[in-house]
């Protein structure tokens, strides 16, 4: 079995935090379980391109006992943790390529190394996967029946594959799930972006200016937890509608070019390019820390802070020191990459056990139905949605109501009015 990791010893360390993160993932032990009797994947090959985390881990795991040949690789650089690399390698025989820090090259190199596997089924975050093969490796498509998208810029990048027409072989976006992005990208990315800027630098946010940039659900998440610390949020937008409900949230709403001659902590979670660039650090306030937690590391224009400044410097393990030529300093933490995985653990595992209970659920509804799907990117079907907040209520022990008969035939009927 091919794998490239960081040291197989570390395997019993990461045996124990997947046990952990496994307690909180009821939702995706009950899939398991059920997988385990039924064997839907049988024969099927899945290649991953995820975050090599716990709960990654407690994913795969679930895929192999439906039968499926599972190989992963990572998503992001600085987002593996290598325990749990070593312990899906020797503990579960999977092959993984990733270590936590590799250069680009690497990176790639270990997407090529997924790709070996010769996928059914991809399983992306952020479609590096489903590029790499539509761009370098063709040969793939004729096995490939499905994929499935995990975050919100590889949907974008994948429906722009769609329209243009170059999008070869069906995707479900897990990402627009409900039971998804309402709670994954709200609750796990607010919670987990504050953890990582607080764990890289040690900072108090209460009375801190934290500038939002994004005010999708990654970047409410980010601005409610903020907020909740004591920080004076300020968000950034370009989206009318939801500028607007930023401001009835109760935050101040700038352009990002006034919001830097206040901030005092910058997130970027919107899935663009070079949201906060070269005229942006030049008005920046001393002391300054920026940070991002899209999924690719382009929203920071890095190079013209590189450009900007006389000296860098690593401060702490996660913050490099930008001093520029008048003395103020700025901090970038993570190198711009995704700050809830570079610095802290991301998720929580109860957040990620419904994204990937859609995960699982998805790869086998694709392995049934793929020879009924175009090639273009779907929606993660209702019935599938609906089932994973089900589960999700009876493992916190709620229970909710059912329409009675009549209250059905009022809904589905246009003559009963007043």
């Amino acid at each position: 079995m091919k794998y490239d990791i960081k040291d197989i010893e570390l395997a019993s360390k990461g045996e124990l935090r997947i046990e952990w993160a496994e307690q909180f993932m009821p939702v995706l032990r009950s899939i398991r379980e059920r997988f385990e009797k039924e064997k839907p994947l049988t024969g099927v090959r899945v290649s991953a391109c995820l975050h090599v985390t716990t709960e990654t881990g407690v994913l795969m795991r679930t895929l192999k006992a439906g039968g499926a040949e599972v190989a992963v690789c990572a998503s992001n650089p600085l987002s593996t943790q290598d325990d749990v690399a070593a312990a899906l390698v020797k503990g579960s025989q999977i092959p993984v390529f990733a270590i936590k820090g590799e250069d680009n090259d690497t990176y790639y190199s270990h997407i090529n190394g997924a790709l070996e596997h010769k996928p059914m089924i991809t399983m992306d975050d952020g479609a590096d996967l489903v590029c790499t093969v539509h761009s370098e490796q063709t040969e793939l498509l004729e096995d490939i029946i499905g994929g499935t998208e995990e975050t919100t810029t590889g949907v974008i990048r994948l429906r722009s594959m769609e329209v243009n027409n170059v999008l070869m072989y069906p995707i479900i976006a897990v990402n627009d799930a409900d039971t998804k992005h309402f709670f994954d990208n709200r609750y796990g990315t607010g919670q987990s972006t504050i953890d990582g800027i607080i764990r890289a630098t040690n900072i108090l946010m209460a009375g801190s200016v934290v500038v939002v940039c994004g005010y999708g659900w990654c970047g409410r998440g980010v601005a409610m937890r903020a907020r909740g610390l004591g920080a004076n949020v300020i968000v950034v937008e370009v989206d009318p509608l939801r500028a607007l409900e930023a401001v009835m949230d109760g935050y101040r709403v700038m352009p990002i070019a006034d919001a830097v001659k206040e901030g005092n902590v910058f997130v970027t979670l919107t899935g663009d390019m070079n949201v906060i660039r070269k005229g942006h650090f030049k008005t920046m306030k001393d002391g300054a820390i920026i940070c991002n937690s899209g999924h690719f590391n382009v929203e920071l224009d890095i190079k013209s802070l590189e450009e900007l400044s006389v000296n860098k410097r690593r401060i702490r393990e996660y913050v490099d020191e930008y001093t520029m030529e008048n003395g103020r300093k700025i901090n970038l933490l993570g190198e711009g990459r995704l700050i809830n995985l570079a610095a802290a653990e991301g998720h929580p595992a109860s957040v990620m056990d419904m994204s990937f209970a859609n995960q699982a659920l998805c790869a086998e509804y694709m392995a049934k139905y793929s020879d009924r799907l175009e090639k273009k990117v779907y929606g993660v079907p209702r019935d599938i949605d609906e089932k994973v907040a089900s589960l999700k209520l009876k493992t916190m022990g709620i229970k909710i109501d059912e329409l009675t008969e009549e209250q059905e035939k009022y809904l589905s009927e246009w003559t009963m009015g007043t």
